[in-house]
């Protein structure tokens, strides 16, 4: 009886021994992931540290390119706005593989605008083609922040119904751009897809045709607006355009 009390007592003992233990390598364990997460943190904070000074080095094939936006998928996603001139021409550079350096902004965290952009040749080496000179404009850029704050969305339009849009300045529809040899229009439909009407397009921003360009998988986007003057009631009558209006930028949202 005695031996088996004992046995029982150091059973006991060495159950909390290991208990303790268990404990105290988890404490550890925590203070290490810690440790790591801080240091990660750190490393993080000093990789994006060029990003928050402004300086972002760019380099890809391109994909598209329009007015004065470059889009090189590998840039991680950004519109690289070169502004003046460049040899050869901006569209030039569709296909061919770059790098450059630009400036990058918090304020405008989908653009970099470039400083240098350089071509590969035949040979393997970069030739430069574009130093800016020059103050960016970003009178076509339409922020994010600007679109969901300033463009109401115009729903259920139809021809004989003009008081949906004519106390707007700026609207956005969804629609699909429709082009002939003189003229732009977007067309609107109705939830089964039928066209109810169009939009008469007087102006095409370059931005809205660099993104409708960027997105070639699709054919309808929402189109950002200036909402100009009515189409007269005989000719909406008749042909059931609505109203006239400058396209300023075309997404998928």
């Amino acid at each position: 009886m005695a031996n088996r009390q004992k046995s029982f007592e150091n059973r006991t003992v060495l159950g909390k021994t290991w208990h303790i233990l268990g404990l105290s390598l988890l404490t550890i364990f925590i203070l290490l992931a810690s440790v790591s997460c801080q240091k990660a943190e750190e490393v993080g904070e000093e990789e994006g540290k060029s990003d928050k000074e402004g300086i972002i080095e760019f380099e890809g094939t391109v994909k598209v390119a329009h007015g004065k936006f470059v889009y090189i998928p590998e840039a991680r996603g950004f519109d690289i706005i070169v502004q003046g001139d460049i040899s050869g021409g901006i569209e030039d550079l569709v296909g061919k593989e770059v790098k450059g350096e630009g400036e990058f902004s918090l304020d405008r965290p989908a653009i970099v605008v470039a400083n240098t952009v350089a071509v590969k040749d035949a040979g393997g080496a970069y030739q430069n083609v574009f130093t800016r000179t020059e103050d960016v404009v970003f009178e076509d850029y339409l922020s994010m922040q600007a679109r969901d704050e300033m463009f109401p969305s115009l729903d259920k339009l139809a021809y004989n119904k003009s008081e949906g849009w004519e106390d707007k300045e700026k609207a956005k529809v969804f629609g699909k751009m429709e082009r002939n040899e003189d003229k732009a229009s977007i067309a609107i439909f109705d939830e089964k897809g039928n066209q109810i009407g169009s939009i008469i397009v007087d102006d095409l921003h370059d931005f809205a045709e660099y993104y409708m360009k960027k997105l070639t998988l699709f054919d309808k986007f929402w189109f950002y607006l200036d909402v100009k003057e009515t189409v007269d009631w005989s000719t909406r009558r008749r042909t059931r355009e609505l109203f006239h209006a400058d396209v300023l930028f075309a997404g998928l949202y």
